[in-house]
């Protein structure tokens, strides 16, 4: 090769690093952080899980499976940058998934938990979550677009709303009321930079921002004799005790042990790898319209597979690619920052560093985040679909307020010794708990949330096949389990499918008839009054 070609040859490589990634690395790398910090808190302290498997098992496997999925993204943008001979080509951010976070966290493991007194039994069904949710991720690039096609958005979404309104954002705004001096100020911090649009100084993101916020009112209250945030230098001396070098270990066994809950865990694993089929397609687009093109199958079997590397690993937690592509290449960054990032998470992870940072950081300070996240997921239901479609979006919230009830309910009961059952349906229903409807309605709230929000959104678009055979399909599903039920069985709640299917005939008999009056579909639909 001569002088000349080999010039040419080096001008045609990509830059591995620009000065854009310092931006994007540390943008992006505190948005990491940050749900590294939260992850690790459910598990310590509300999954109570002892610190050998959080920080010997669970975090070096997530801390494998992210560093395998960042660099398999800068691996693409490296090759989208070859083929194309373009400068400014920005690989795909990926982590952990945040909303499936909390969903796995509050619905699958601590559930479990507290049913078997065993948190290893909740990261088993964790894992198993995942196992499935892995392999529906690599299948799932052939159905996804048939599942999104049928299934309104307002169904989706307002499912995945009653989550976040519940699970996800109720816990941490108890937490903040209880420290309202750190975390009523962490939360206006947050609050007028991500949803006011205020840029801090230097372009500090909030999050970081509310964290030193928090640190320096807890730590400057224990200077003065009083604990606001309970840190103390004992709990940072203990946090050193988890310093070490810790690689994943295989965790197949727990995996398999897992399941003798996969009647409860496929409940909402079915459903959420669906949500995560649309959502990666929707993030692929996003990157596509500013200007990164990248092969949807290609990125919906990686997320799977890694996925699955780090469950039979130990982690239960699955990847995801995150939204906000084109806000990381606006700030410059390139490839060089997804691959930064794998690195940092992996010294974080296998260090032990983690457990530092949470001995110094608040949890209170932490909490703020949280809400926002259930905030803008459950916003996010209102604002992307037809206003028209709101009263859908309420439908499909109310499966998961039933859930989030009865799970207080079963707590606070169990603290006390006792059961539902021992205290007597009857005598809680002269106190105005309708535990046994709680536990019907909410069994399976995903899809039962799904299932409602669809019927809802067709008939307020009168679309009557179509809402019949979504009543249908919660026929079938409420009958193997899969809605209003605890588990997955036959005939679990034999009367609740039987009046779907009633639902279901009358709907579809509805659309045979020829109605004068009926408002076609694509007309405005105004508000009903108590009157009509």
């Amino acid at each position: 090769m001569t002088d000349v070609a080999k010039m040419d040859l080096a001008k045609s490589r990509p830059v591995l690093w620009t000065p854009g990634d310092w931006n994007a690395f540390f943008g992006f790398g505190t948005n990491i952080l940050v749900n590294m910090l939260v992850l690790t808190g459910l598990l310590r302290f509300v999954l109570k899980m002892p610190d050998s498997i959080v920080f010997g098992r669970i975090l070096p496997a997530m801390g494998l499976m992210m560093f395998l999925s960042t660099m398999y993204y800068a691996w693409l943008a490296y090759k989208l940058a070859l083929k194309t001979g373009r400068s400014d080509v920005c690989a795909l951010p990926s982590g952990i998934s945040v909303p499936h976070m909390f969903v796995v966290t509050f619905v699958i493991m601590l559930p479990i938990s507290l049913r078997t007194n065993d948190p290893i039994k909740g990261w088993e069904a964790g894992l198993v979550w995942v196992f499935f949710q892995s392999f529906i991720l690599m299948i799932g690039g052939f159905v996804a677009p048939y599942i999104r096609k049928i299934t309104p958005r307002a169904a989706l979404l307002g499912t995945l709303a009653g989550v976040s309104i519940t699970f996800i954002s109720m816990r941490p705004a108890l937490e903040m009321f209880l420290t309202p001096q750190i975390g009523l100020l962490c939360f206006a911090i947050i609050l007028v930079a991500w949803f006011g649009g205020v840029k801090y100084p230097k372009g500090i993101p909030a999050g970081l921002i509310a964290i030193a916020v928090g640190m320096l009112i807890a730590w400057g209250s224990t200077l003065f004799g009083f604990s606001i945030g309970g840190l103390s230098v004992d709990k940072v001396t203990g946090a050193f005790a988890n310093f070490g070098f810790s690689v994943p270990i295989p965790a197949v066994g727990h995996v398999f042990s897992g399941f003798e809950f996969l009647g409860i865990i496929l409940v909402t694993a079915i459903p959420f790898g669906i949500y995560d089929l649309v959502e990666a397609m929707d993030n692929v687009e996003s990157a596509e319209a500013a200007g990164d093109h990248y092969p949807t199958t290609q990125v919906l079997t990686a997320d799977g597979v890694v996925s699955l590397i780090g469950c039979l690993m130990g982690n239960p937690f699955i990847n995801a690619v995150y939204i906000g592509h084109p806000g990381w290449k606006a700030m410059g960054g390139r490839i060089g920052y997804s691959a930064a990032t794998g690195l940092m998470v992996i010294v974080l992870s296998w260090f032990g560093i983690v457990a530092l940072m949470l001995a110094l950081i608040p949890l209170v300070a932490i909490s703020p985040i949280l809400l926002y996240i259930g905030m803008l997921i459950g916003a996010q239901a209102f604002q992307t679909t037809p206003t028209h479609h709101a009263p859908a979006i309420a439908l499909a919230l109310t499966p998961h307020l039933a859930a989030w009830a009865k799970t207080l309910i079963d707590g606070a009961l169990g603290a006390a010794g006792t059961t539902a059952a021992a205290v007597g349906f009857d005598k809680m229903a002269m106190q105005g708990v309708i535990y046994h409807g709680l536990e019907v309605m909410g069994g399976g709230a995903i899809l039962s949330g799904l299932i409602l929000g669809a019927i809802g959104v067709f008939i307020v678009d009168r679309e009557f096949v179509k809402a019949s055979a979504f009543a249908l399909a919660g026929a079938v599903l409420t009958f193997f389990g899969f809605m209003h039920g605890e588990a997955v069985g036959l005939a679990v709640t034999p009367t609740v499918a039987l009046a779907y299917a009633m639902v279901a005939v009358f709907l579809y008999g509805l659309s045979r008839q020829t109605l004068g009056s009926m408002v076609p579909a694509s007309a405005p639909k105004p508000a009903a009054t108590p009157a009509e």
